[in-house]
């Protein structure tokens, strides 16, 4: 999930299991309130939230249910891998 600090906060949260999805897809986005309530809701589920402004504005052109384009694979497998590590520290 990314969130964006500036004054028109930007939330995405993205799906993706590793060895069965070809590729993240977006599951919630929004902006402002909606921004705030993703974030609020994944923080609540435990799902590590990582702050990238660029690419949650990035993402937020990417429609509900459909997989990030590749253009934008690098810049989310290193979100992938930040959540990943995250993961394993908290084990």
């Amino acid at each position: 999930m990314s969130e964006n600090e500036n004054p028109r906060k930007t939330a995405v949260a993205l799906e993706y299991e590793r060895g069965k999805d070809p590729a993240p897809r977006v599951v919630a986005k929004g902006h402002g309130l909606v921004a705030e309530r993703i974030v609020a809701l994944g923080a609540e589920h435990g799902v590590v939230i990582e702050k990238s402004p660029e690419l949650a504005e990035a993402l937020s052109h990417v429609e509900l249910e459909e997989r990030i384009p590749a253009e934008l694979y690098r810049a989310v497998a290193e979100v992938i891998g930040f959540v990943f590590r995250t993961r394993e520290k908290m084990d």
